[in-house]
């Protein structure tokens, strides 16, 4: 909106605001439109939360300590999501369907988390969606966002290959071009692609969800993956960049650096009143929106291999309930951690919470960091 106003009308007339048409310019003004709006209505949110009465149901089998947290002004990421898509909407050419796509899912993804949240605080219990509801309603949005990209496919707009790090010229491609030729078998041929990028963003989803167990863990951890994706964006659009690191340029993904600068600003606004001792929770609706957003950038930006990086300590913290889950119905309730997610297993040796959150964060932007530099070990 902005852009078009004062890049494409005004600079036809005042030189200087060809400043806006940078997108280095729009990103930085679109994350302080984020941080800033996030900050300014942080105070109203948290009071109408309490003024509600939606707040934070902890659970009695949790850690002890955070029986002290119940009660806290939770779905904070509705807050969350607000600063993410103004900014976007304001600074962003509009023209650009990666940038719609971006949005479309984090939204989509915010929706399932509200619906979740909205259950338990009826409820008054926590007790949301169903696992497989939950997971039902996921893996249709990673389906049509999937679909999406095929769609994109045939206009020349998206292309499917992968980059993979440390390889220049190994780029797979889950498709499969014979049957795709084939109206009859054309399912078939784009099946893996689907399958592929739909576990991709429910898996990204549900892992920012089960980190959110600290406060501000999770949201400190995705003010590192949204920046780290913020120069991933930036450098798969710019022509001489992508050609001096050797990737393969695609100019409609420089539009997301404006989404992704967003998403980093109001991730570190919201920071502000999660950080502990935590002011209001951002809820499903946060979390959910966030990781299936960072998925869907990855994916967009054909860098799905490095989000196992960027969004590393997320991983780790799905794989942990995983093993715990699985070692504890196949060994007859034997326990590989005191308590899973990872982050509640430190707690249980007795780490403090701050402590936790701040070891984490390192490891997170060691993670990141070792991601952008795949970019040039190649």
């Amino acid at each position: 909106m902005l852009y078009f106003l004062l890049y494409e009308q005004l600079y036809k007339h005042i030189s200087p605001a060809r400043v806006f048409g940078y997108t280095t310019s729009r990103t930085a003004f679109a994350s302080l439109t984020a941080l800033f709006l996030c900050i300014a209505l942080g105070p109203w949110l948290i009071n109408k939360l309490r003024y509600l009465q939606i707040g934070q149901y902890i659970r009695e089998e949790g850690p002890k300590s955070h029986q002290k947290k119940a009660g806290t002004p939770t779905m904070g990421g509705i807050l969350i999501i607000i600063s993410i898509v103004i900014p976007t909407l304001l600074w962003a050419d509009l023209r650009n369907p990666y940038v719609w796509i971006a949005m479309a899912t984090l939204l989509a993804f915010g929706w399932i988390g509200f619906l979740d949240d909205y259950a338990k605080i009826t409820r008054r219990r926590n007790l949301g969606l169903s696992g497989k509801r939950k997971l039902l309603y996921q893996f249709i949005v990673g389906f049509c966002f999937a679909a999406s990209l095929l769609f994109m496919r045939t206009w020349g707009d998206f292309n499917t290959a992968m980059n993979i790090p440390f390889f220049k010229s190994f780029k797979p491609s889950l498709l499969m071009p014979l049957l795709m030729a084939n109206p009859w078998t054309y399912v078939l041929g784009v099946a893996p692609f689907c399958i592929f990028v739909a576990l991709v963003v429910v898996f990204s989803s549900n892992a920012v969800n089960l980190t959110d167990g600290l406060d501000g863990l999770a949201i400190g951890l995705m003010v590192i993956a949204a920046g780290a994706l913020t120069v991933l964006t930036y450098a798969g659009g710019h022509a001489q960049l992508a050609q001096y690191l050797e990737l393969a340029r695609n100019a409609r993904t420089s539009e997301l650096t404006i989404f992704c600068g967003s998403m980093t600003g109001a991730s570190l606004g919201f920071l502000w009143y999660n950080a502990h001792p935590a002011e209001i929770f951002m809820g499903d609706v946060g979390s959910l929106g966030l990781g299936g957003a960072m998925a869907v950038v990855a994916v967009l930006i054909k860098q799905e291999v490095l989000l196992l990086f960027i969004g590393g300590i997320f991983i780790l913290e799905a794989i942990s309930v995983i093993l715990q889950v699985g070692s504890y119905k196949l060994r007859n309730g034997k326990r590989i951690f005191k308590m899973a997610p990872i982050h509640h297993h430190f707690e249980a040796l007795g780490w403090a919470e701050s402590k936790i959150i701040a070891r984490f964060w390192i490891a997170g932007l060691v993670l990141a960091l070792f991601a952008l530099t795949t970019l040039k070990l190649r």
